[in-house]
């Protein structure tokens, strides 16, 4: 589940506040995803994996929206000079 954000500036952005718990989650995830593939779960214990997953993936996303909302481009203007402007996904650009 990758985006076409800048991997370095994201990075950056997320070291500044929620690196440990961030990334702390996403490993935790990822390990989740590889016993669920593995298979060789009891349908209990996959749906708790499952579960927690779940919740891990909402808490991911809910971090990764709060860094965008934080980030800002700069663009240049006709003039030469430069403007911030919010970060918008390429999604959004696309519905409008």
């Amino acid at each position: 589940m990758r985006s076409r954000w800048n991997a370095h500036a994201l990075e950056a952005l997320l070291k500044k506040d929620s690196e440990p718990e961030f990334e702390k989650s996403l490993g935790r995830l990822e390990e989740i995803v590889k016993k669920l593939e593995n298979g060789n779960l009891s349908l209990e214990e996959a749906m708790k994996l499952f579960e927690e997953g779940v919740q891990l993936s909402r808490s991911c996303q809910k971090q990764l929206e709060e860094a965008e909302k934080r980030v800002e481009m700069l663009v240049r203007k006709a003039d030469g000079s430069l403007a911030r402007t919010p970060f918008e996904r390429e999604r959004e650009q696309e519905k409008g």
